[in-house]
């Protein structure tokens, strides 16, 4: 009985707390008052470092989610204009091995309510625009990016990460998840140099 009693007189007392929180907070804003906001930085220079030109090399596994581990290494350029003072860019990505090529282009625009990037990936194999975007936003200097996409017949989830990020060089990679996010699997390495002009 007593155990009863001292385990209600908890549950009371958080409940308690937080109708005075509540009370508080009602208070505050009855009186004119406001919470304060979560304050989201502004991200549409995020992508600044990629204007220009740019010497690229490029790893690529050949069968992403296959259990195997065969990959391809390809060597190029991209080069990136701004557009929209700075609220988006378009990369313009040519490499190539000798036996295959891979080009393409990515569309990344920012949206200024959201804070956060959209990022549009386009073929040169088949002239088309990927969809959905890859959305996300950079955080003390790295860049995270997320979105689902139909591959080899089910939902996977994709992350874009870019780091290492230099007024030279960037890294990035793309990997793909197929439990939920719990593990993933790098499938496109690509490292960066700046070309001095």
């Amino acid at each position: 009985m007593i155990q009863r009693t001292l385990a209600m007189a908890g549950r009371l007392g958080w409940i308690c707390v937080a109708g005075a929180l509540f009370g508080l907070a009602t208070s505050a804003i009855a009186q004119g008052g406001a919470l304060p906001k979560a304050t989201s930085r502004d991200g549409q220079h995020d992508f600044d470092f990629e204007i220009g030109r740019w010497t690229i090399h490029l790893k690529r596994m050949l069968h992403p989610l296959s259990g195997t581990a065969e990959w391809a290494e390809f060597d190029g350029t991209s080069v990136t204009r701004p557009l929209w003072d700075g609220r988006a860019d378009i990369e313009e990505f040519e490499t190539a091995n000798g036996t295959d090529r891979v080009e393409g282009m990515t569309l990344r625009l920012y949206d200024p309510k959201a804070h956060q990037w959209s990022l549009y990936w386009a073929s040169g194999r088949t002239g088309q625009m990927g969809l959905p975007a890859t959305v996300g936003e950079f955080k003390d200097g790295w860049g995270e990016f997320y979105d689902q996409e139909p591959i080899n017949g089910r939902q996977i989830l994709v992350r874009y990460q870019w780091s290492r990020i230099t007024a030279n060089s960037a890294h990035f990679e793309q990997a793909y998840s197929d439990d939920g996010g719990k593990t993933w699997e790098v499938n496109w390495i690509t490292d960066q140099t700046r070309v001095k002009e």
